[in-house]
C-alpha cells in the first residue's frame, strides 16, 4: 500500500506541471501545446516498446482500442480543454474545479466494504480545503473582472474534470480487469494512442511547424513540451497506473488532491510570490484529508 501511495503522490506532483505550462507559454496556441506534449508521450513510447520488442507484451485489438479511446478521454481530449480553461480563467480556479475530482471519484468508486462514516472525515477537510481556496482566489488578483472569459474558462474547468473523473474511474476497472497487463506496457500502449490523437490534432489544427519555430519564445516552448510530454505522461501515468492496481479507487482518488496543492505551488513560484494564510490554510486541509483517507483505508 504504502509503495501505491508514493506512486499516486509522485504522479499527482508531475501533474501539476500542466497547470502552469500554458502560462509559461502565452503567444503560443493552446492546440500546439496539447499536441506537442501527447507527441512526445507517444515518440516516448514508441522508442520503450522499441528497445524492448522481444519481450515487450502486444496488445490485443480489444485493448488496443480500449488504450485508444481512454487516451482521449484522459490525454487529449481532457488536457485540450484544460489548456483552453487555463488561458480564460487563469491557473487557481481550474486548478480548484479539477481538485474536485477526488471527491467525484471517492464517491464514485467507494469499495463495498467500507462505510460511509470512515470516508467523512477526507470528504469534509478537502471539501474545506477546496472552499477556503476558492475565497482566496476570489480574494485575490485573479478576480473574474480581470479576465473577460472568467465564465467561459470555468465552463472548461468543469468539462475537463468530468473527463479526467471518468478516465480515472475507468482506467482503474480496466487494469483490475487486466491484471496480467503491467503498469509500464499500459502506459506504453496508452502513449501511442495518445501519440497518435497528438498527430492528428497538430497536422488538422496545429500551427506549421517553421511558424512555431519562428516565434519569440520557441526555445521554452520546446523545453516546456518536453518536459510535460516525458514527466507529466509518460512517467505519471507509469505512476499513476501502479497507484490504481495497488490501492482502492477511493484513496486514488483522494491522492489527486496532491495535484491541485503542486498545480497551486508550481504558480505560486513561477507568479514570484507567497501564499496568503486562507491559501495556506486550504493547503493544509487538503493535506489531512490524504492522511484521513489514508486512515480510512488501513
Amino acid at each position: 500500500m504504502g509503495s501505491g501511495i508514493l506512486a499516486g503522490l509522485a504522479a499527482g506532483a508531475l501533474w501539476g506541471l500542466v497547470f502552469v505550462a500554458p502560462r509559461m507559454t502565452r503567444g503560443f496556441a493552446g492546440i500546439d501545446l496539447t499536441a506537442g506534449r501527447f507527441l512526445v508521450y507517444g515518440i516516448v513510447s514508441l522508442a520503450v516498446l522499441a528497445l524492448s520488442w522481444r519481450r515487450a507484451r502486444r496488445p490485443t485489438w480489444a485493448q488496443a482500442w480500449g488504450a485508444l479511446w481512454l487516451s482521449i478521454l484522459g490525454f487529449t481530449g481532457y488536457y485540450w480543454v484544460l489548456v483552453l480553461a487555463i488561458r480564460d480563467a487563469g491557473t487557481e480556479m481550474p486548478a480548484l474545479i479539477v481538485g474536485l475530482i477526488p471527491l467525484w471519484v471517492m464517491l464514485l468508486g467507494k469499495p463495498g466494504h467500507l462505510r460511509w462514516r470512515t470516508l467523512a472525515p477526507g470528504l469534509l477537510l478537502t471539501a474545506a480545503g477546496l472552499f477556503l481556496m476558492s475565497r482566496a482566489v476570489h480574494a485575490g488578483a485573479s478576480a473574474a473582472g480581470a479576465l473577460p472569459h472568467y465564465t467561459r474558462g470555468l465552463a472548461l474547468s468543469v468539462l475537463a474534470m468530468a473527463c479526467w473523473t471518468a478516465f480515472s474511474l475507468l482506467n482503474a476497472a480496466w487494469l483490475r480487469r487486466h491484471p496480467d497487463v503491467s503498469a509500464t506496457d499500459w502506459a506504453n500502449w496508452l502513449g501511442v494512442a495518445t501519440g497518435l490523437g497528438g498527430l492528428v490534432l497538430a497536422l488538422g489544427l496545429g500551427t506549421p511547424l517553421p511558424r512555431l519555430m519562428a516565434q519569440p519564445g520557441w526555445p521554452l516552448f520546446a523545453l516546456v513540451v518536453l518536459g510535460i510530454g516525458f514527466g507529466s505522461s509518460w512517467l505519471a501515468t507509469i505512476l499513476w497506473n501502479l497507484a490504481s492496481q495497488r490501492l482502492a479507487a477511493s484513496l486514488c482518488g483522494q491522492l489527486i488532491v496532491s495535484e491541485t496543492l503542486f498545480a497551486l505551488l508550481y504558480s505560486f513560484a513561477w507568479d514570484g510570490r507567497w501564499p496568503s494564510a486562507m491559501q495556506l490554510s486550504a493547503a493544509f486541509l487538503f493535506t489531512l484529508g490524504i492522511l484521513a483517507s489514508i486512515k480510512a483505508h488501513q
